[in-house]
Protein backbone atom coordinates (compact mmCIF):
# COMPACT_ATOMS: atom_id res chain seq x y z
CA UNK A 1 0.00 0.00 0.00
CA UNK A 2 1.84 3.11 -1.26
CA UNK A 3 -0.83 5.73 -0.60
CA UNK A 4 -1.31 6.99 2.99
CA UNK A 5 -4.62 8.48 1.83
CA UNK A 6 -5.91 5.08 0.68
CA UNK A 7 -4.53 3.37 3.80
CA UNK A 8 -6.50 5.79 6.00
CA UNK A 9 -9.59 5.29 3.85
CA UNK A 10 -9.36 1.52 4.30
CA UNK A 11 -8.69 1.77 8.03
CA UNK A 12 -11.12 4.54 8.96
CA UNK A 13 -13.94 4.00 6.46
CA UNK A 14 -13.98 0.56 4.85
CA UNK A 15 -13.06 -1.26 8.05
CA UNK A 16 -15.20 0.86 10.38
CA UNK A 17 -17.56 -1.73 11.87
CA UNK A 18 -19.30 0.56 14.35
CA UNK A 19 -23.10 0.31 14.32
CA UNK A 20 -24.19 3.91 13.81
CA UNK A 21 -27.58 5.00 15.12
CA UNK A 22 -28.88 5.73 11.61
CA UNK A 23 -28.48 2.07 10.67
CA UNK A 24 -31.17 1.01 13.15
CA UNK A 25 -33.55 3.61 11.75
CA UNK A 26 -33.07 2.92 8.04
CA UNK A 27 -32.81 -0.88 7.89
CA UNK A 28 -36.38 -1.47 9.18
CA UNK A 29 -37.55 0.80 6.34
CA UNK A 30 -35.70 -1.44 3.87
CA UNK A 31 -37.40 -4.49 5.40
CA UNK A 32 -40.80 -2.83 5.03
CA UNK A 33 -40.15 -2.07 1.35
CA UNK A 34 -39.15 -5.68 0.74
CA UNK A 35 -42.57 -6.75 2.05
CA UNK A 36 -44.62 -4.02 0.34
CA UNK A 37 -47.07 -5.48 -2.21
CA UNK A 38 -48.31 -2.15 -3.59
CA UNK A 39 -48.19 -1.88 -7.41
CA UNK A 40 -46.86 1.31 -9.00
CA UNK A 41 -46.22 2.57 -12.54
CA UNK A 42 -42.55 2.64 -13.56
CA UNK A 43 -41.38 4.03 -16.94
CA UNK A 44 -38.38 2.36 -18.58
CA UNK A 45 -35.57 4.89 -19.13
CA UNK A 46 -32.83 2.36 -19.88
CA UNK A 47 -30.66 -0.50 -18.70
CA UNK A 48 -29.86 -1.02 -15.08
CA UNK A 49 -32.16 -3.30 -13.16
CA UNK A 50 -31.21 -6.93 -12.80
CA UNK A 51 -34.82 -7.95 -13.37
CA UNK A 52 -36.96 -7.21 -16.41
CA UNK A 53 -38.62 -3.81 -16.26
CA UNK A 54 -42.35 -3.46 -16.88
CA UNK A 55 -44.83 -0.60 -16.70
CA UNK A 56 -46.45 -1.94 -13.52
CA UNK A 57 -44.21 -3.21 -10.75
CA UNK A 58 -44.61 -4.37 -7.18
CA UNK A 59 -42.63 -2.30 -4.68
CA UNK A 60 -41.11 -5.35 -3.02
CA UNK A 61 -39.78 -6.51 -6.42
CA UNK A 62 -38.17 -3.11 -7.02
CA UNK A 63 -36.67 -3.29 -3.53
CA UNK A 64 -35.21 -6.73 -4.14
CA UNK A 65 -33.71 -5.89 -7.54
CA UNK A 66 -32.69 -2.25 -7.19
CA UNK A 67 -31.75 -1.39 -3.60
CA UNK A 68 -28.06 -1.34 -2.78
CA UNK A 69 -27.08 -4.00 -0.21
CA UNK A 70 -26.79 -2.87 3.39
CA UNK A 71 -22.99 -3.13 3.27
CA UNK A 72 -22.67 -0.59 0.45
CA UNK A 73 -25.44 1.72 1.64
CA UNK A 74 -23.74 1.98 5.02
CA UNK A 75 -20.37 2.53 3.33
CA UNK A 76 -21.84 5.60 1.61
CA UNK A 77 -22.98 6.85 5.04
CA UNK A 78 -19.44 6.41 6.41
CA UNK A 79 -17.88 8.12 3.39
CA UNK A 80 -20.04 11.19 3.93
CA UNK A 81 -19.21 11.10 7.65
CA UNK A 82 -15.49 10.88 6.86
CA UNK A 83 -15.14 13.34 3.97
CA UNK A 84 -17.87 15.83 5.02
CA UNK A 85 -18.68 17.18 1.54
CA UNK A 86 -20.53 20.49 1.35
CA UNK A 87 -23.25 18.97 -0.83
CA UNK A 88 -24.30 15.57 -2.20
CA UNK A 89 -25.84 14.49 -5.51
CA UNK A 90 -27.43 11.10 -6.12
CA UNK A 91 -28.39 9.96 -9.62
CA UNK A 92 -30.94 7.20 -9.12
CA UNK A 93 -33.00 7.63 -5.96
CA UNK A 94 -34.80 4.30 -6.34
CA UNK A 95 -36.82 3.72 -3.16
CA UNK A 96 -34.72 6.08 -1.06
CA UNK A 97 -32.64 3.77 1.12
CA UNK A 98 -29.23 5.02 -0.10
CA UNK A 99 -30.68 8.53 -0.12
CA UNK A 100 -31.53 8.14 3.56
CA UNK A 101 -28.05 6.88 4.37
CA UNK A 102 -26.37 9.73 2.47
CA UNK A 103 -28.54 12.33 4.19
CA UNK A 104 -28.35 10.83 7.69
CA UNK A 105 -24.58 11.18 7.88
CA UNK A 106 -24.94 14.93 8.43
CA UNK A 107 -28.32 16.66 8.43
CA UNK A 108 -26.67 19.99 7.55
CA UNK A 109 -25.44 18.70 4.18
CA UNK A 110 -28.02 19.24 1.40
CA UNK A 111 -28.72 16.10 -0.64
CA UNK A 112 -30.20 16.31 -4.14
CA UNK A 113 -31.44 12.99 -5.50
CA UNK A 114 -32.73 12.42 -9.04
CA UNK A 115 -35.20 9.69 -10.00
CA UNK A 116 -36.74 8.90 -13.36
CA UNK A 117 -40.01 7.43 -12.13
CA UNK A 118 -42.37 9.77 -10.23
CA UNK A 119 -44.13 6.91 -8.42
CA UNK A 120 -40.79 5.54 -7.23
CA UNK A 121 -39.71 9.01 -6.12
CA UNK A 122 -42.94 9.29 -4.13
CA UNK A 123 -42.10 6.09 -2.25
CA UNK A 124 -38.56 7.37 -1.64
CA UNK A 125 -39.92 10.59 -0.18
CA UNK A 126 -42.02 8.55 2.23
CA UNK A 127 -38.89 6.63 3.28
CA UNK A 128 -36.81 9.73 4.03
CA UNK A 129 -39.77 11.30 5.85
CA UNK A 130 -40.24 8.21 8.03
CA UNK A 131 -36.51 8.34 8.80
CA UNK A 132 -36.94 11.89 10.10
CA UNK A 133 -34.76 13.36 7.34
CA UNK A 134 -35.32 16.93 6.13
CA UNK A 135 -32.19 17.70 4.07
CA UNK A 136 -33.23 15.84 0.88
CA UNK A 137 -34.64 17.26 -2.36
CA UNK A 138 -35.87 14.72 -4.93
CA UNK A 139 -36.06 15.76 -8.59
CA UNK A 140 -38.03 13.57 -11.00
CA UNK A 141 -37.54 13.10 -14.74
CA UNK A 142 -35.05 11.76 -17.24
CA UNK A 143 -31.48 12.54 -16.14
CA UNK A 144 -30.68 13.86 -19.62
CA UNK A 145 -33.24 16.59 -18.97
CA UNK A 146 -32.97 17.20 -15.24
CA UNK A 147 -29.20 16.97 -14.66
CA UNK A 148 -28.03 19.73 -17.06
CA UNK A 149 -30.63 22.15 -15.71
CA UNK A 150 -29.64 21.43 -12.12
CA UNK A 151 -25.90 21.61 -12.83
CA UNK A 152 -26.25 25.11 -14.30
CA UNK A 153 -27.39 26.25 -10.87
CA UNK A 154 -24.42 24.68 -9.03
CA UNK A 155 -21.02 26.24 -8.44
CA UNK A 156 -19.37 22.85 -7.95
CA UNK A 157 -19.92 19.15 -7.32
CA UNK A 158 -18.50 17.82 -4.05
CA UNK A 159 -19.79 14.25 -3.76
CA UNK A 160 -21.89 12.31 -6.27
CA UNK A 161 -23.25 8.76 -6.33
CA UNK A 162 -24.17 7.69 -9.87
CA UNK A 163 -26.60 4.77 -9.96
CA UNK A 164 -28.64 5.43 -13.06
CA UNK A 165 -28.39 4.40 -16.68
CA UNK A 166 -26.01 1.43 -16.79
CA UNK A 167 -24.79 1.92 -20.34
CA UNK A 168 -21.53 3.31 -21.71
CA UNK A 169 -22.66 6.44 -23.51
CA UNK A 170 -25.01 7.84 -20.83
CA UNK A 171 -22.53 7.01 -18.06
CA UNK A 172 -19.74 8.86 -19.86
CA UNK A 173 -22.05 11.77 -20.61
CA UNK A 174 -22.99 12.14 -16.94
CA UNK A 175 -19.33 11.80 -15.97
CA UNK A 176 -18.28 14.60 -18.33
CA UNK A 177 -21.06 16.87 -17.09
CA UNK A 178 -20.12 16.25 -13.46
CA UNK A 179 -16.40 16.63 -14.15
CA UNK A 180 -17.01 20.15 -15.49
CA UNK A 181 -18.12 21.12 -11.97
CA UNK A 182 -15.54 19.01 -10.12
CA UNK A 183 -12.76 20.42 -7.94
CA UNK A 184 -9.65 18.95 -6.35
CA UNK A 185 -11.54 17.22 -3.53
CA UNK A 186 -14.58 16.05 -5.52
CA UNK A 187 -15.55 12.40 -5.07
CA UNK A 188 -17.56 10.52 -7.71
CA UNK A 189 -18.91 7.04 -6.97
CA UNK A 190 -20.14 4.85 -9.80
CA UNK A 191 -22.43 1.91 -9.11
CA UNK A 192 -22.21 -1.51 -10.80
CA UNK A 193 -18.95 -0.83 -12.66
CA UNK A 194 -18.66 -4.52 -13.60
CA UNK A 195 -22.38 -5.06 -14.27
CA UNK A 196 -21.97 -5.29 -18.06
CA UNK A 197 -19.41 -4.93 -20.83
CA UNK A 198 -20.56 -1.34 -21.36
CA UNK A 199 -20.07 -0.48 -17.70
CA UNK A 200 -16.62 -2.12 -17.76
CA UNK A 201 -15.81 0.06 -20.78
CA UNK A 202 -17.06 3.19 -19.05
CA UNK A 203 -15.09 2.45 -15.89
CA UNK A 204 -11.90 1.90 -17.91
CA UNK A 205 -12.42 5.19 -19.76
CA UNK A 206 -12.94 7.08 -16.50
CA UNK A 207 -9.81 5.53 -14.99
CA UNK A 208 -7.81 6.57 -18.07
CA UNK A 209 -8.92 10.21 -17.89
CA UNK A 210 -5.82 12.35 -17.14
CA UNK A 211 -7.88 14.42 -14.69
CA UNK A 212 -8.39 11.34 -12.51
CA UNK A 213 -5.50 10.72 -10.12
CA UNK A 214 -6.87 7.86 -8.01
CA UNK A 215 -9.56 5.21 -8.33
CA UNK A 216 -10.69 2.53 -5.91
CA UNK A 217 -12.50 -0.52 -7.28
CA UNK A 218 -14.65 -2.31 -4.70
CA UNK A 219 -16.08 -4.51 -7.49
CA UNK A 220 -19.69 -3.38 -7.12
CA UNK A 221 -18.79 0.30 -6.94
CA UNK A 222 -15.92 2.42 -8.22
CA UNK A 223 -14.68 5.55 -6.44
CA UNK A 224 -13.03 8.39 -8.38
CA UNK A 225 -10.74 11.09 -6.96
CA UNK A 226 -9.15 14.13 -8.64
CA UNK A 227 -6.65 14.92 -5.85
CA UNK A 228 -3.71 16.92 -7.33
CA UNK A 229 -1.47 15.94 -4.40
CA UNK A 230 -1.68 12.41 -5.82
CA UNK A 231 1.15 13.07 -8.27
CA UNK A 232 1.28 9.53 -9.66
CA UNK A 233 -1.99 8.04 -10.94
CA UNK A 234 -2.97 4.93 -8.96
CA UNK A 235 -5.75 2.36 -9.21
CA UNK A 236 -6.61 0.08 -6.30
CA UNK A 237 -8.80 -3.03 -6.34
CA UNK A 238 -9.87 -3.80 -2.77
CA UNK A 239 -11.85 -6.77 -1.51
CA UNK A 240 -14.76 -5.41 0.50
Amino acid sequence: MHSPFVFRFITDVLNDDRQYYAYSIIEPLRTALQANTKIIEVPDFGAGSRSKLSQQRVIRDIARSSLKPKKFSQLLFRMVTYFQPASILELGTSLGITTAYLASANNLIPVTSMEGAPAVAEQALQVVTKAGISNVTIITGNFDDTLPIWLKQQAQIDFAFIDGNHRFEPTMRYYQWLKEKAHDQTILIFDDIHWSAEMEQAWAAIQADPAVTLTIDLFFIGIVFFRPEQQQKEHFCIRF
